[in-house]
């Protein structure tokens, strides 16, 4: 078996400028016989339409715990990644139909959270068999992730997937095949791109007019590749252009994994200097504007050191900049962000702070995000604006203050409560969403700075408290009664809760609540930091997390319930550990079993497997997900 590890370095600076990186099957460390074999199994079960997951594949298990794999995810999300659990962790199909582009939301299945732009969640998508250029590789617009659209007030973007052209959704185009053998397209136009459906995505990409982006797809590649992206990257699913009597003999999978961070970057800093010509997409990065080096920058050094990096030697006018805060239109988003960075990395950081505080009560939510992003990549010296911004009558204003004290806020007390007032008294519920994973946030950044054990169980024991008092509901696609694309906010709920998914499972509902799986992502965060952390917090956090695995009817609650509980019994074993701990490592598989499915793609992360939970307590074999009938 060859190996060659990856490139760490150019790993962080290709992720942090293009936002996209590829490992080849020989830089995972696993032999090609399992990428075949995965291959073989996955053609079977999907002829005969089977529901097809981990459970079902367990050798994809391995491809997650490749050395090449774990060492490019340690640099770009941190060690003990975590794995968001029944999502979208089973494999898509190319065939004849295009999605529009779009960007995924940061969380289980549609639900609205705020974007970060430091790494702290990434998707990775698998793939066993080689993807030639015709198959439908994955459609990119590579350098797009640090630009995105307003959705407060624009209902277009409400549900999380921020689109391009909505009216690609309006108009009913996704339905229509591109290609196969229902299209309406000459083969001849198919395979030279010459239809509508491909003049429409060439158009939309144009028509944004943002620094070096442009379509770029995943191909070729060899069998065993993997693209890891960020969740903000600006992406669709693709037709394929071959022969469509093929497709089924010759299938082309996709394996997509959300993971998120769950500790900071803790690497040293490297001298930075604007990378050169993109191997992987032929751009010219020397191009690149002033506007989005300064964000680059940033990003790079963040991800080896979890820092903003020393101020910059630029010498804008703060005027200049502040005007350039409020341009207006979707075009101008990178002069806007870019104009928050430059103005972050001034030396002066009380003059930037008012600046960008300016900018954070301004009237447009575009103007409030580029101020937002700048607050959080000044640091520390932004504190007071953004507690001050969680009083604002405004609930944007609010919002955006808790995301920022997550993000940079000082490791203070008074930081701490001031996001669980938030969490615990916002009328909004997408600010009380906001600020339950702004703790795990701030909590993580605790615990990297050594502050963990004073400020870390106060916030394990408020999130315990939010998961007792919020409460699920219907999924809004199912209340009411329309796509998910199409939602609105109701009285219960201003932000979107996302798709209902009970995977034909009776145990579970189509029901979500964005504060509770906020507040459990945030749970899985700490809980991987030791169960010392969690001081006089522990006994009460098993308790809730245990009752959740055992009767909570939203899918996605228990498995981040599962993992959280996972950490807690696994990671960061010492000698004097608490006897609560050592209670749950023991009645752990029974607890895992009181669910009719498991979510063992995110338990692998600590070392669980349905074989060694097992073989360990010599308890009944978990059992594996229902095998549900795909849908034709």
């Amino acid at each position: 078996m060859h190996f060659e590890s990856p490139d760490i370095d150019e790993l962080i600076d290709d992720f942090a400028s293009r936002g996209l990186v590829v490992l080849g099957p020989e830089q995972l460390g696993v032999a090609k016989e399992l990428h075949e074999r995965i291959y073989e199994q996955e053609k079977a079960a999907f002829a005969a339409k089977r529901y097809i997951t981990t459970s079902l594949i367990p050798d994809v298990l391995e491809v997650l715990k490749a050395p090449g794999v774990v060492a490019a995810c340690d640099a770009l999300v941190g060690e003990s990644w975590a794995i968001v659990p029944f999502t979208h962790n089973a494999p898509f199909v190319s065939g004849g139909r295009d999605q529009h582009w779009h960007k995924d939301d940061n969380g289980p299945y549609n639900a609205r959270r705020h974007r970060h732009h430091h790494a702290v969640q990434i998707e990775m998508l698998y793939y066993p068999q080689a993807v030639a250029e015709d198959m439908g590789p994955t459609a990119t617009v590579p350098y797009s992730q640090y630009w995105t659209f307003n959705h407060e007030e624009n209902h277009d973007n409400f549900a999380g997937a921020d689109h391009l052209d909505f009216a690609y959704q309006l108009s009913g185009m996704e339905t229509h095949p591109a290609s196969g053998p229902r299209s309406r397209y000459a083969t001849d136009d198919i395979v030279h791109r010459r239809t509508e459906h491909d003049r429409r995505m060439r158009d939309a990409v144009e028509a944004l007019e943002w620094p070096l982006n442009r379509p770029w797809e995943a191909a070729p590649l060899q069998a065993g590749s993997i693209v890891i992206y960020s969740h903000n990257l600006i992406h669709r699913g693709n037709h394929r252009r071959d022969d469509w009597r093929t497709w089924k003999d010759n299938p082309r999978f996709m394996w997509r994994f959300w993971l998120y961070r769950t500790t900071e970057p803790k690497g040293e800093a490297a001298a930075w200097q604007v990378p050169g010509q993109d191997r992987l997409t032929g751009v010219a990065r020397t191009d690149a504007p002033a506007d989005l080096r300064e964000v680059w920058r940033h990003q790079s050094h963040w991800l080896r050191t979890g820092h903003a990096p020393s101020p910059a030697t630029d010498t804008a006018d703060p005027k200049e900049l502040a005007r350039r805060l409020r341009h207006k239109e979707d075009r101008a988003e990178p002069v806007r962000i870019g104009a928050a960075y430059r103005l972050a990395a001034t030396s002066d950081t009380a003059m930037a702070a008012r600046i960008l505080g300016d900018a954070l009560r301004h009237e447009r939510e575009n103007v409030r995000r580029a101020a937002v992003y700048g607050l959080a990549a000044l640091g520390t010296p932004a504190t007071d604006t953004l507690l001050d911004a969680t009083k604002s009558p405004v609930k944007w204003v609010r919002k955006a203050g808790a995301f920022g004290l997550g993000e940079a806020g000082a490791l203070r007390a008074d930081v701490r409560e001031a996001l669980i007032a938030c969490l615990h008294q916002d009328p909004s519920v997408y600010v009380r969403s906001v600020a339950a994973d702004a703790l795990g946030c701030f909590g993580r950044r605790a615990v990297a700075a050594g502050a963990g054990a004073e400020l870390v169980p106060p916030i394990l024991a408020a999130l315990v408290e939010s998961l007792g008092r919020e409460e699920n509901r219907l999924a809004m696609d199912r209340a009411q009664k329309r796509s998910i694309k199409l939602v609105r906010p109701t009285d219960e709920s201003d932000v979107c809760e996302g798709i209902g998914i009970d995977y034909q499972v009776p145990r579970y509902a189509p029901v979500r609540s964005v504060v509770r799986e906020n507040a459990l992502g945030a749970t899985v965060t700490l809980c991987s930091h030791g169960a010392t952390l969690a001081g006089h917090a522990l006994e009460p956090l098993i308790d809730r997390l245990t009752q959740i695995v055992r009767e909570e009817r939203n899918v996605f609650c228990v498995g981040l319930a599962m993992d959280a509980l996972a950490r807690l019994a696994h990671l960061h074993r010492t000698p004097a550990e608490p006897v609560a701990t050592m209670r749950l490592r023991t009645e752990l598989p029974s607890i895992l079993a009181a669910s009719p499915i498991i979510c063992w793609d995110a338990l692998g992360r600590v070392g669980l497997s349905p074989r060694a939970a097992n073989d360990a307590q010599r308890t009944p074999e978990v059992p594996f997900l229902k095998q549900a009938r795909a849908k034709a």
